[in-house]
């Protein structure tokens, strides 16, 4: 089991301007990672939202972080293709390998929010199929294939993309929030699933997994492909203390998201709403109508999905317990658990927490 640190805050805490206390959970997470064999850092694309609103553009934040690390992955967890030239991804991308000695990936998502498709409105009905199209392009692209252009007086033209990545291949996952049909396209496609446990428990996951370890084994004569799984977590010594550092903090990131809350508690369908996983892909409408709640059914709410995530679908208590659940995690088939850190607890306590993670680590390694 691999372990790495994903990033997508929810950024309502102001700063003074030019303060870079911003970013120091993520560069300093992300130097306690590199040096203590960590696997990867994910980091997200925005969605015209405080949540994600420190990571407008994940090549920008990786380039930052291949400035800062020296041996960690640098992930896109996700950017959201169908917004995107399949140019500019590998462009944007390469760059970012270039300065890392080749140590990225990207994680690609078709979107659900319409807000994003204002920057390319076209895409939106079609967005999945625009997704995998977005995946076998830029990969070409990286192989250093051209792409087929009109310039702009309309004629047609063949360009590549510049500078050429260091690795060969570019490692491509695809973002689930948990349709069983995104699992297999993404085990067809030869690419990993980075997935979460916001709309979906550990057993229908797993059902899910043996599903794409099955077609991508058909697919690719025998390859079982590559699950990675977001979960929130703070580790600590005492179960009692970690469940009251994350208890306003987790419950404000969930109250600001509250098409989450509704939508994981009104909708049957296990893919169909994954807003606080950062670029899931689309599904159903929310049964829940947020604007419909008063403050006493929102706070039942929170209180709700708060003692869900604490108990069922995250690592927070101490190294022991959290193990319990790696375990079962592997057992179904997870390679990596992509451990999400910054929901509003203090900067401090997070940084602290890490030792306990990396002793966690350290178990699975």
């Amino acid at each position: 089991m691999d372990f790495s640190l994903f990033y997508f805050a929810d950024d309502s805490v102001s700063c003074p301007d030019g303060d870079a206390g911003r970013y120091e959970l993520l560069l300093e997470g992300a130097r306690f990672a590199d040096q203590h064999g960590f696997r990867a850092v994910w980091t997200p694309e925005r969605h015209f939202h405080a949540f994600g609103g420190l990571y407008p553009n994940p090549a920008v934040v990786g380039a930052a972080l291949a400035a800062a690390t020296e041996r960690i992955a640098i992930r896109a967890g996700s950017v959201v293709a169908p917004l995107h030239h399949p140019l500019r991804i590998a462009e944007e991308w390469s760059v970012v390998d270039n300065l890392s000695g080749g140590r990225v990936g990207v994680s690609f998502a078709s979107g659900w929010h319409p807000v994003d498709f204002a920057l390319s409105r076209s895409s939106y009905q079609d967005r999945k199929r625009v997704t995998l199209d977005r995946v076998e392009q830029v990969r070409a692209l990286w192989r250093g294939g051209c792409h087929e252009v009109v310039d702009g007086i309309g004629n047609p033209a063949s360009v590549r993309i510049y500078p050429p990545p260091v690795q060969p291949e570019l490692p491509v996952w695809i973002t689930s929030a948990g349709d069983a049909d995104t699992f297999r396209a993404a085990a067809t496609s030869r690419a990993g699933i980075l997935t979460h446990l916001l709309r979906q428990g550990i057993g229908e996951l797993a059902g899910k997994i043996a599903e794409y370890h099955r077609v991508h084994r058909e697919t690719h004569g025998g390859a079982q492909g590559h699950v990675v799984l977001m979960l929130h977590t703070l580790l600590g010594q005492d179960r009692a203390e970690v469940r009251e550092a994350v208890r306003g903090p987790l419950r404000d990131y969930l109250r600001s998201s509250l098409d989450l809350v509704t939508g994981s508690l009104g909708n049957d369908d296990p893919g169909s709403h994954p807003h606080s996983d950062p670029d899931a892909e689309p599904g159903d409408d929310i049964v829940i109508e947020a604007d419909a709640l008063d403050e006493e059914d929102i706070e039942f709410l929170v209180a709700r999905s708060f003692d869900t995530y604490v108990e069922e679908r995250g690592l927070f208590g101490t190294v022991d317990e959290a193990r319990v659940i790696v375990e079962r995690l592997r057992d179904i088939g997870v390679d990596e658990i992509a451990c999400l850190i910054d929901f509003g607890v203090d900067t401090a306590t997070v940084l602290k927490g890490l030792r306990q993670l990396n002793e966690l680590r350290e178990v699975f390694a």
